[in-house]
């Protein structure tokens, strides 16, 4: 089966689904499950044990790739799924949110303080692990620190390969067009391609390194999120056209998120489960 036929019927049913109308969600299931995956994959046996232990307690998920999708179902905890920023900034300079009490970064800080914690209990410890492979995940999708006035791409319209709006594009068209429909494939690919070099750079930085260079991706040119006008990236105007040639000059920065998301998960788990 060619590589064209495959990603004709990933379009094809990525148009199906929008057009049912699912809500987009960051990096959609697919993302979060082969983040989580990657990162279960990487750490230590002992983290693997704890992880599988607080599993048995939870009543909806069998697997903890599956439970990562725990915050977007129901939706919880809404305004910790993102973080915006002003038009003209230049990136977080700090651990704080810029425009609210509560972001995706503080979310990070705060679930692994829980899972680190060994006063909390394991109750607590599952919703925490659940919610931090969750909040990684967003953390890496660029249009998850972005701005406030167009929902991080939500306003802005698409039309071609990806209908729909340009968040959709990134939580979900795209991502099943870099890596397929099955998690546990995608995963085997992307780790394959992760060199010791690549994941000890990685793993050398921390929540705030990572929201910064999805925001840097977000004001990327070929993103087409935003446009310059100085020191401001200003508001898309009208419709974009998602062509062939779109999904490929971001196909492997996709795939770079996925992995570095998982790469830094793994090594937030085994820190908190073995300290």
């Amino acid at each position: 089966m060619t590589k064209s036929y495959h990603r004709n019927c990933t379009l094809l049913a990525m148009l199906a689904f929008i057009l049912l109308g699912g809500e987009a969600r960051a990096w959609g299931d697919l993302g979060h499950k082969v983040i989580c995956e990657i990162a279960f994959r990487l750490v230590q046996p002992d983290t693997q044990a704890a992880i599988n232990r607080l599993m048995q307690l939870d009543s909806e998920f069998k697997t903890f790739s599956d439970s990562c999708i725990y915050p977007d179902h129901p939706r919880k905890r809404a305004a910790e799924h993102f973080v915006n920023l002003p038009r003209d900034s230049k990136g977080l300079a700090s651990d704080e949110c810029p425009l609210a009490d509560a972001c995706v970064l503080t979310a990070i800080l705060y679930d692994f303080k829980i899972l680190q914690a060994k006063e909390q209990t394991d109750a607590s410890k599952l919703i925490a692990l659940k919610s931090l492979g969750h909040w990684v995940g967003d953390i890496h999708q660029p249009l998850h620190v972005s701005f406030l006035d167009d929902k991080g791409g939500n306003t802005i319209r698409t039309s071609g390969q990806c209908p729909g709006n340009l968040h959709a594009v990134w939580d979900t068209c795209l991502v099943q067009y870099a890596v397929g429909p099955d998690v546990s494939e995608a995963v085997s690919d992307l780790m394959a391609a992760i060199s010791p070099e690549r994941k000890a750079e990685w793993s050398a930085s921390a929540p705030r390194d990572w929201a910064n260079e999805s925001f840097a991706i977000a004001e990327a040119a070929r993103t087409m999120y935003c446009v310059m006008n100085g020191s401001s990236c200003d508001m898309t105007s009208g419709a974009l056209n998602i062509s062939a040639q779109y999904l490929d000059a971001n196909e492997q920065v996709v795939k770079e998120q996925l992995q570095k998301a998982g790469v830094r998960l793994a090594r937030l788990l085994d820190t908190a489960f073995l300290n």
